[in-house]
């Protein structure tokens, strides 16, 4: 790797393309939740989907590790050491963790959330409220804040990473506690995940199958709500966030089984942006996927055109006046 003493691997190509990668995803992930987080707030139908509320929970999560997390790894990049401190590294790995948290359980409350829309459609909109949301969103900060916080306590220290360019909590002198705190965030997570979309599919495969349901009112209604294209548009979200860091996971379990550390600063690298990047696909999901997004999308590329129009026509009639 490239430190300050070695002057001409200093601006290599191979360093000079991921501080550029670096750059460049921390400007996509901070333009893609902006878009999320405004459009769903310009968005006046936001409330009768409750997974909307959701969605900005995930979107403000991305939007913070766009905006505290990455940029603080493009300098380090280049110089190839951390030069901002021991207790700005610190705060850097519990950012990290603690929002990585948070998509976690997000995720599994979505996951919730559709599971209710199907297993209960003539009563999901008693049962999944919009206080009701905000109170789970709440919770799910604050805990995976409080859960997170033996680094700031100064129970564990993050250890500068020289191939990923990035400050990463050192779990291995707290295994009991790191192994808790896997156990607590994806135990109920994962296990809610899979059960409650492999019920939505299967209901899915039933409902295409034409199998009987003898209450009419109940097959109108899981069916009207097995047609909302979010059940698809947040499998997708799920799936990709999985898939993302499923790199980093296979080549930290390798190398713990193993033993050793892998002599590859590329590999490092590529795994951990690979899933730090998820935070930038979740806004091509949603265009892909989610009617209601392109809807909310268009709606304030509208309206901030509108505003531009009228801000442009309300400048030119002043002059209009000061000319008379």
């Amino acid at each position: 790797m490239a430190t300050a003493e070695t002057g001409e691997a200093l601006y290599s190509p191979e360093i000079l393309s991921q501080t550029a990668f670096i750059c460049v995803t921390g400007a996509g992930i901070v333009i893609a939740n902006l878009l999320i987080i405004a459009s769903y707030l310009n968005f006046r139908g936001l409330g009768n989907e409750v997974i909307d509320y959701y969605l900005l929970s995930l979107a403000a999560a991305d939007l913070l590790c766009g905006l505290l997390v990455v940029p603080l790894s493009a300098y380090p990049a280049i110089v190839g050491h951390w030069p901002y401190g021991d207790l700005t590294c610190r705060l850097t790995g519990y950012l990290e963790v603690t929002l990585w948290a948070v998509s976690v359980y997000t995720f599994m409350w979505i996951s919730v959330d559709r599971y209710l829309a199907v297993r209960k459609p003539l009563r999901y909109e008693t049962v999944q409220t919009r206080t009701r949301c905000q109170c789970w969103m709440v919770f799910t900060w604050v805990s995976a804040a409080m859960l997170c916080c033996p680094p700031l306590l100064g129970f564990n220290k993050a250890v500068f990473n020289p191939e990923s360019h990035i400050c990463m909590l050192d779990w291995g002198n707290m295994a009991a506690y790191s192994v808790t705190l896997a156990i607590l965030v994806l135990g109920p997570s994962v296990i809610s995940i899979v059960h409650n979309y492999l019920y939505i599919f299967s209901m899915m495969r039933r409902v295409r199958s034409g199998a009987p349901v003898h209450d009419k009112e109940y097959a109108t209604a899981l069916a009207e709500n097995l047609s909302n294209p979010s059940h698809i548009a947040s499998f997708a979200l799920v799936a990709t966030f999985w898939i993302s860091w499923a790199p980093y996971a296979c080549v930290r379990l390798y190398e713990f089984w193993a033993g050793a550390e892998i002599k590859n600063p590329m590999l490092h690298f590529a795994a951990v942006w690979a899933g730090i990047l998820n935070s930038f696909w979740k806004v091509v999901i949603l265009i892909t996927l989610s009617p209601q997004f392109r809807l909310a999308l268009r709606l304030l590329c509208l309206t901030v055109c509108c505003r531009s129009k009228a801000r442009a026509r309300a400048h030119a009639d002043l002059a209009g006046l000061e000319d008379d």
